[in-house]
């Protein structure tokens, strides 16, 4: 995966990081998701960042690893667990795994950080078992209100992840995370406005510039934890979603896409 001219600590909150509540949960939710696939099961994630989640999913995991581009937030993942979760530095587009070697590939908030996402995807078919799992969390870009990250290169919406999974032998099912029913209302009363700043450029792009408007949005913030844990969040299961259409209800989107074939 290339480098989009730094490392990526600019762009991820790590531990400690003041965040808002709800990312602390949507970050829990999608683990506990990820968690139920992954049980005694071989599984490994990509883009891990600092890994909040991948003690959890090593402890479900029959074999579990944990990697990343960037070497800085390995360096935080691997200070946290010592030695709890093997990580390893790598490239999304080019696995360092045998093929058919895993049940399990997890990439959660990092597809559009890929160059190539078609090579990935390559990728996941290659080293998966038949029957296996690919597990992708991302952004919802369907929402009219939907602010890009720095540095991305493409976002999927529920439509797009289907057709460019399909043609991989994929079968994809799709889940909806944080519902905007559920948002606060001032939250709700708030999207047009950010729908505004972000068609005008004016979205803070810093670290420091984000956590700013997080505090106007979500009132005060938490700190990031290091790890997350069975009682880091309330335990919400994802809401199924069509498929055949742009979801405009969700603030995430979770796509389960299993290989074509029998489990061994």
């Amino acid at each position: 995966m290339s480098d989009p001219g730094n490392d990526f600590v600019s762009l991820t909150e790590v531990a400690g990081d003041e965040v808002s509540l709800e990312q602390v949960e949507r970050l829990a939710r999608r683990y506990y998701w990820a968690a139920d696939y992954c049980r005694n099961r071989d599984a490994i994630e990509v883009a891990c960042g600092s890994g909040q989640g991948s003690g959890y999913l090593a402890s479900r995991a029959r074999r579990f690893a944990a990697g990343d581009y960037s070497a800085a937030l390995l360096r935080v993942g691997a200070a946290h667990y010592n030695g709890r979760v093997r990580f390893l530095r790598l490239d999304a587009q080019r696995l360092p795994y045998r093929d058919r070697t895993c049940d399990v590939v997890v990439l959660f908030e990092a597809l559009y950080y890929i160059p190539d996402a078609e090579r990935f995807f390559a990728e996941c078919r290659r080293v998966l078992r038949p029957g296996g799992t690919l597990l992708i969390a991302t952004a919802n870009k369907d929402l009219f209100d939907f602010n890009p990250s720095p540095h991305s290169y493409r976002y999927f919406g529920v439509v797009e992840l289907q057709q460019a999974l399909e043609p991989h032998g994929f079968q994809t099912a799709f889940f909806g995370d944080a519902p905007l029913d559920a948002a606060s209302l001032r939250q709700r009363a708030l999207r047009p406005v950010k729908a505004a700043v972000v068609s005008l450029g004016l979205m803070p792009k810093s670290m420091n510039g984000k956590k700013l408007l997080k505090r106007f949005v979500f009132g005060g913030l938490t700190p990031m934890p290091a790890e997350i844990t069975d009682a880091t969040a309330p335990r919400v299961a994802p809401s199924p979603i069509r498929s055949d259409a742009p979801d405009r209800r969700h603030k995430v989107i979770l796509c389960a896409a299993t290989l074509a074939g029998t489990p061994k």
